[in-house]
């Protein structure tokens, strides 16, 4: 699909102004309402069929699958009875005025591109319950006091790219740098009908909106595991990315003795399982992982002499995250002394841990509580578009298991009774909210 069939889908489209008004606060329980989960599930079965391939869902951003998928997901949009527009970056936008315009929109929405070989329920899950939600008001005569606005968010899985320029990060986006789909952000975004010329436009201001609310599933085993059907999330992590370089001495493999190496390749190893020994010895919820490992010259009768290896550190807690980083850099510089190699630290990406809001998760527990679902905080381990949100406004996110905790993954599978379950939740948690 190139860029004029698409654009000639979405030129009906209009622009509609954001509210104004005060932030909410969290009064009682409001009673149960109940979606069309049966229709989520419906539509998510259906769009599996976009982007799949036989490695998995490819609907990577700005890719062919990816127009694909925001041609039927605008098709949605104007069956729940919204008038979407495309903003400056590329992000898909619906709206419902509400009783009073003085306060400003509650907002709900994730992401419907993937990861390569990805699944089918990361993103679309949160998008078109959204989409439900608002569909769901409408056919019950039900119409909020706030304004209700639907976001399906441009590249998530490239860097939560279009919830970054809304919120107006625009140093943290190379709009140069290439996505999966081998197109640039920038031209990418022209191709959804975005126009980076005009993304100032566009920014979101703090205190534009009145709280985001997003559903997703999990990502991981905790609920599964635990026998529970909701996660209340309590905030997204903060992540520390480096990228190490172990420098050693390359040198011939069988006639350098054991006791003179200086093996990059064996420093390597020993801090990997040393910064996992570190994380394992205090408790809580920290994790680190060495993930990208590439040794020079990587030849079988060859002592490697340089290796570069990537660490990836995430926590809920700032002063942890930097206690940890330091930590690493000292064992590294241990290690090194002890090998007769040197290790030098790139920091490469640094995001601070964004909390949820409390009023917000009161409101999705008082909504699953309503419903009759168990339910526990937790944190999120992966990034996710609420991260950036929480710049401008109160955040909370609603999450759902997934089955073995699996995601990324063309195993990706969340059951049809906890994709009901979780669009009822965030039903609910907006009448919460809206009912203040």
């Amino acid at each position: 699909m190139q860029r004029r069939d698409f654009l000639g889908q979405v030129a009906a489209t209009a622009a509609v102004p954001l509210g104004v008004g005060p932030l909410i606060r969290l009064a009682g329980p409001v009673a149960p309402a109940v979606a069309d989960g049966a229709r989520v599930n419906g539509w998510l079965a259906q769009f599996d069929r976009i982007g799949r391939t036989p490695g998995g869902i490819n609907r990577v951003a700005y890719s062919e699958a990816d127009l694909a998928g925001r041609v039927f997901t605008l098709d949605l949009f104007r069956q729940a009875g919204l008038t979407p527009r495309i903003d400056a970056a590329g992000n898909i936008i619906g709206r419902i005025e509400g009783t009073d315009r003085a306060l400003k929109p509650i907002v709900i929405g994730s992401h419907i591109d993937s990861v390569t070989d990805g699944g089918n329920f990361d993103g679309p899950l949160g998008s078109f319950g959204a989409i439900e939600v608002a569909r769901t008001l409408r056919e019950q005569g039900t119409r909020l006091r706030h304004p209700l606005e639907v976001v399906v968010w441009s590249n998530e899985e490239g860097g939560v790219i279009g919830s970054k320029l809304a919120v107006g990060d625009f140093k943290s986006v190379d709009l140069d740098g290439v996505a999966r789909s081998g197109k640039t952000i920038r031209e990418g975004i022209g191709l959804v009908g975005g126009n980076v010329a005009a993304l100032e436009r566009d920014v979101r201001a703090p205190g534009s909106a009145a709280c985001y609310l997003e559903l997703h599933i999990e990502q991981g085993g905790l609920l599964e595991r635990a026998g529970l059907r909701v996660g209340v999330v309590q905030g997204i992590v903060g992540l520390r990315f480096f990228e190490v370089t172990v420098e050693g001495v390359a040198n011939h493999a069988g006639a350098t003795p054991m006791d003179q190496r200086h093996d990059a390749v064996l420093a390597a190893a020993r801090f990997t399982v040393a910064i996992n020994e570190a994380i394992l010895s205090e408790p809580g919820r920290q994790v680190a992982t060495v993930g990208r490992v590439v040794p020079t010259p990587n030849t079988r009768n060859v002592i490697a002499g340089r290796v570069e290896l990537t660490v990836d550190l995430r926590d809920l807690d700032a002063g942890r995250l930097e206690r940890f980083a330091e930590r690493f850099k000292r064992i590294g510089s241990e290690i090194g002394a002890a090998s007769g190699t040197t290790f030098a630290f790139r920091e490469f990406t640094s995001s601070a841990p964004a909390m949820a809001d409390a009023a917000m998760m009161q409101a999705v527990e008082s909504s699953a509580a309503t419903l009759g679902l168990s339910r526990q905080r937790m944190p999120s381990g992966a990034g996710h578009d609420a991260q950036e949100m929480a710049h401008i406004c109160p955040m909370g996110m609603i999450f759902v298991p997934s089955v073995r905790g699996v995601s990324h993954s063309p195993k990706e599978f969340t059951k049809p009774e906890d994709v009901v379950n979780g669009v009822n939740v965030l039903l609910g948690a907006v009448k919460q909210v809206d009912a203040l």
